[in-house]
């Protein structure tokens, strides 16, 4: 399925993929914004909610949950480390390993930035009822994991 054309426009339909970049760019742009009183990147930001839902990860396995580089996710946690928004530490349970994981700060940051980023969300799902905003949260899971290569059956919207 590529889209849909809008009734009497005459223009070809936007493809799925368009119209998901278009999204990203438009959410980027927002976060852009948002984040930018609290010098900190969207980028940044992304990294910190990632070791707030998984924290104790090396910078390796941060830079590919944070959609950057192993070099990018280097220069964001000398950033961030500067910044007092995160700590190393040795893993506990292999102590030849160091891992990255929020500070007290950056916590409060992520906390003070939450309700900005759900209006931003609830901006974005405005047009669609309750229903509409699970199911494409549903698709767009599914979306995810068939990308990875995950075999799942698809099946009613989830409350994930």
């Amino acid at each position: 399925m590529t889209g849909n054309t809008q009734a009497g426009s005459g223009e070809p339909p936007s493809t799925l993929l368009y119209l998901m970049k278009q999204v990203e760019l438009s959410v980027r742009a927002e976060l852009d914004t948002l984040v930018r009183p609290a010098d900190i990147t969207t980028l940044q930001y992304t990294a910190l909610t990632v070791l707030e839902r998984h924290p104790d990860l090396t910078a390796a396995r941060l830079a590919r949950h944070s959609f950057v580089t192993d070099q990018s996710m280097a220069d964001m946690v000398t950033t961030l480390l500067n910044g007092g928004l995160i700590e190393r530490h040795r893993d506990p349970a292999d102590r030849r390993r160091l891992v990255i994981a929020l500070t007290p700060a950056g916590q409060r940051l992520l906390d003070r930035l939450r309700p900005q980023v759900a209006a931003l969300q609830d901006r974005m799902v405005s047009l669609l009822s309750d229903d509409q905003a699970s199911e494409l949260h549903h698709s767009l899971e599914l979306c995810r994991r068939a990308l990875r290569g995950d075999r799942v059956e698809p099946g009613p919207a989830s409350t994930q």
